[in-house]
């Protein structure tokens, strides 16, 4: 097992997966898991993550958030998180073809993307990019 998904004092990082299909939200739990983060929470759709977050904040240190869902979007999903918390961690995850709406939710604040279909080693070098504070 990995420790990038470890902080200096040895906890680990706590994500919330905001996403609408169930094959990617495990496929990333599993990638995460791996590396030792903790997946404190899933939500299916953009109005239950930003009530997950809300209830666990300040208990998060990264989003992964779907751009396309029912029910709320990921553009605003991230937009109602950055207005509760400016500081918040979000990484958009999104098909190809999707630029447009990845320069959107980068303009809006979230701190990185992943393009789908997922690749573990890409996921990682993005996740541990946003914690250590670099824009991607």
């Amino acid at each position: 097992m990995g420790t990038s998904g470890l902080r200096t004092d040895g906890a680990p990082y706590r994500v919330l997966i905001i996403d609408d299909s169930v094959f990617i939200a495990k496929q990333l739990s599993q990638i995460l898991a791996s590396e030792g983060f903790a997946v404190a929470g899933t939500a299916e759709n953009g109005a239950f993550g930003v009530e997950r977050y809300q209830e666990m904040h300040p208990n998060i240190d990264l989003v992964t958030m779907d751009i396309t869902m029912p029910k709320m979007d990921g553009i605003s999903a991230l937009e109602k998180i950055i207005a509760f918390d400016k500081d918040a961690v979000v990484l958009m995850i999104s098909a190809l073809g999707k630029e447009d709406l990845v320069k959107k939710a980068i303009l809006r604040g979230a701190k990185g993307f992943i393009v789908k279909p997922l690749d573990r080693k890409k996921v990682l070098e993005r996740i541990s990019a946003v914690l250590h504070g670099s824009k991607i």
